[in-house]
This record gives C-alpha cells, sequence and structure tokens, in this order.
C-alpha cells in the first residue's frame, strides 16, 4: 500500500504464507507480478544502496510507494537517483503526493476515495456510502495515473535526453478521474448527491433494476432513441414521453422495478440486448464475468502456465497492441528469487553475492 512505508512491508510479510511451496503458489497467480523479477534488498544498508544505484545507473524507470521522506533516508530518493542516472524517470506514488499538509499521513485506498470525492457519490440515495472493491485509488488513480505519467516523461526523454520526477498522488487521481462531474458542479453549482443524478442511479433511465431471479440488470438508455425502444419493449410506450421529468420519475421507477421482476435477469438480456439499439447489461458475479463470451474470445481469462502440476489461470492482457502484443513470459517470482541473477548481471563476483547475503544487505 502506497501510504504505508515501513508498515506496509511488515504487513505483507505477515501475511504471506509460511511455507515455500505456498509462497510459490501464491506468487504464481499474482497476475501483477507476472513478467517481473524479484530482488531483495535491505535498503537501511550502505551496501545494499550501492547494488541499487548499480542496478538504476542504467533503468529507463525506478518506482517507488513509500511515505514522503522514506527515501531520502535509504539514499533512494529523486536526487540521489538522479546523480546516478540523469535519464532515470523517477515516479512516486503515494496516499497524498510528495507535498502539502496530508503529505505524512497514512492511509489506504477508503481514505482516499474519501477526500478525493468519490465515495460521497456512490451508494443509494438517502442511505450511507457503498464502498468500492479498492480499484479507484489504488488501480486507477494510483496506478494507471502512474503508468500515463511515466509514458509522458518517457516521451519527453526522447526529447530533451533528461528524465524527472514523477509525483503521483491517490487522492489528486481520484479528484482527476471526477473531472466532467466537477466540471458541471462548477458550470451549475449543483452538488452532486448519491443516488440522485443522471449517472449514478437518480434516473430511470441509467439505473439498475432487480429481476426475478434476485440478479439485477443495468440500463443505459441516455439517447431518447434507447430510451423509446426500452418503453416499446418493456410494453410502456406511453412512459417515453416523460424521460427527463423528473416529476414522473417515481411513477417511471415503480413501473419498471414491477415489469423487470417478471423475468429473470438472463431472460432480460435475451430479450433487450436481441433487440435494436437497447443500452443494457448483465449486472455479475465475478465469476460470471470470467465465463462471459464476449471476454472469453477477447482472452481476459488466460491459462498462463504451471504451479506443482496445478494449471494457473490470470485476468488476460487488457490493451491490445497489433505489431507487440503483450504476453505473460514468466509467473509472479518470490520475495528475492532473482537477487543473485541480477546481481552476476550487474557484475558482482560469487564472493561479493555471499558477502552481501551474509551481512544481512540481500535475502
Amino acid at each position: 500500500e502506497a501510504g504505508g512505508g515501513r508498515y506496509a512491508q511488515a504487513e505483507r510479510r505477515r501475511q504471506e504464507p509460511d511455507d515455500a511451496a505456498g509462497e510459490r503458489r501464491s506468487a504464481a497467480f499474482n497476475a501483477l507480478n507476472r513478467n517481473k523479477r524479484s530482488i531483495a534488498l535491505d535498503l537501511k544498508m550502505a551496501e545494499a544502496q550501492q547494488v541499487l544505484h548499480r542496478l538504476c545507473s542504467e533503468a529507463d524507470v525506478f518506482v517507488e510507494g513509500f511515505r514522503p521522506g522514506v527515501v531520502k533516508r535509504l539514499n533512494c530518493d529523486y536526487d540521489a537517483l538522479d546523480r546516478v542516472n540523469s535519464r532515470l524517470v523517477y515516479c512516486s506514488i503515494s496516499g497524498y503526493g510528495q507535498d502539502g499538509p496530508y503529505r505524512d499521513l497514512v492511509g489506504h485506498d477508503l481514505n482516499y476515495v474519501s477526500l478525493g470525492g468519490a465515495l460521497g457519490l456512490i451508494g443509494p440515495q438517502g442511505g450511507p456510502p457503498t464502498i468500492p472493491y479498492n480499484i479507484i485509488a489504488d488501480y486507477a488513480a494510483g496506478g494507471m495515473h502512474a503508468a500515463m505519467g511515466i509514458m509522458a516523461a518517457l516521451m519527453s526523454r526522447h526529447r530533451t535526453g533528461l528524465g524527472q520526477l514523477v509525483d503521483i498522488s491517490m487522492t489528486d487521481g481520484v479528484a482527476y478521474l471526477l473531472a466532467g462531474i466537477t466540471s458541471e458542479f462548477f458550470e451549475s453549482g449543483v452538488v452532486p448527491e448519491p443516488g440522485a443524478m443522471t449517472l449514478n442511479g437518480g434516473t430511470p433511465y441509467y439505473s439498475i433494476y432487480e429481476c426475478a431471479d434476485g440478479k439485477h440488470i443495468s440500463i443505459g438508455c441516455i439517447e431518447p432513441w434507447f430510451w423509446a425502444n426500452l418503453c416499446r419493449l418493456l410494453g410502456r410506450d406511453d412512459l417515453a414521453p416523460h424521460q427527463h421529468d423528473r416529476d414522473r420519475y417515481p411513477e417511471v421507477f415503480a413501473a419498471f422495478r414491477e415489469i423487470f421482476k417478471t423475468r429473470t435477469r438472463d431472460e432480460w438480456w435475451e430479450r433487450l440486448s436481441g433487440a435494436e439499439d437497447v443500452a443494457v447489461g448483465k449486472v455479475y458475479a465475478l465469476d460470471e464475468m470470467l465465463n462471459d463470451p464476449q471476454l472469453r474470445h477477447r482472452r481476459m481469462v488466460e491459462v498462463v502456465g504451471q504451479i506443482d502440476g496445478e494449471a494457473v489461470r490470470q485476468v488476460g492482457i487488457g490493451p491490445k497492441l497489433s505489431r507487440t502484443p503483450g504476453a505473460v513470459r514468466s509467473l509472479g517470482p518470490v520475495r528475492g528469487e532473482h537477487t543473485e541473477a541480477v546481481l552476476k548481471e550487474l557484475g558482482y563476483g560469487l564472493a561479493d553475492v555471499a558477502s552481501l547475503r551474509e551481512s544481512g544487505a540481500i535475502e
């Protein structure tokens, strides 16, 4: 967790399996670490810092997720590594950024989506906020914004020859993801509320409905012709003129909720998705999503290897590149699995490696 520093490292170690076989299995199924190698350094030791500096001397990108200030104590802050390699793109990911009054606060995804403004918009009208499952701040606001910032810095380096610091705050990223909603607020002055706005469940044409089997279906008929088609297929053409009539919304919601409970979710999907221009989607549980024919066709679930004779399934690769398609070349490593190999590549001899291991600088 990028807000946690030494505490986060202790948490990770405590949660890992105690047995080597269990650790290997956990690493193999971890899609976030595939195609990587692992070198374990104790950066509180000068010898380990020297190894890292040598590793970064020819690197393109360095990413760190400590609390602000920690990397300076470990001699791997931006200024230190910039002296080693002026072409290095250095990315810091933290909860609140490298400056400002909150820079030293600890936090997790839930805290960042709270302060970034997203949590207050998610949930039923008049009810408590609904906590998203750890995907907004960590993965989108943090990880994806970091990736975009790093790519922009690499393009700049291509022109200037110089690297730079990329400062990613997950809280900033959450606020950035709300740019469209914030723009509407600046224009109208209307404070958005959970379950009450156009795109968070406040309108019948963009909402979720329970079906006969207790599962749900999503309706996204923003365009007037989508809405008209939906009303016709539901046998309620009389409701089509009231798409934007908020005074009639209670009536429309009540009618739709009653109608959708007359069929199962999959029956509604077959009926509506096969029709002309109706924006509809099945609300999936995770296991259902992984078996969807479209996602299967797009290879978003793949068998990527084996661990002790067991097939390892992982999520597939999202971006589809025509000339350089992504591939899973290796499963995730256990911590320090490649320490010795990487040190040899950096020019360390067997005696040097043995000395570093004996001192505790490496694992």
